[in-house]
């Protein structure tokens, strides 16, 4: 449902509004993922494992190695991106943050 959304908001989205939805809805993914490989993660620590792997992977981002693998690989491309751009990290945590409190009111 979350990769729908992320492939729709490209769709009718666009600027800024499709690449930073996308951001939130990246991280939101993540701890999604987390959710469902460990269900009794409490929602707290999976925002922030998600919105760590989030910036880990933007902070890669500085070296040329997701560039790299992103020539060899379309997937590579997809996960890691190719190019740093400080912004996106407040908009993983606006996933991240969206994740908790969905869950959390649950």
């Amino acid at each position: 449902m979350i990769v729908g959304a992320g492939l729709a908001l490209r769709t009718v989205a666009v600027g800024e509004v499709a690449e930073y939805g996308g951001d939130a809805l990246y991280t939101l993914l993540l701890f999604t993922l987390v959710l469902v490989a460990a269900p009794r993660t409490a929602p707290a620590k999976a925002a922030a494992v998600a919105l760590a792997v989030s910036w880990g992977v933007e902070l890669l981002q500085l070296t040329d190695v997701p560039e790299h693998l992103a020539r060899r690989s379309t997937a590579a491309r997809l996960v890691l991106g190719t190019t740093f751009n400080a912004p996106d990290l407040f908009w993983y945590a606006v996933g991240a943050a969206a994740g908790w409190a969905v869950v959390r009111r649950a």
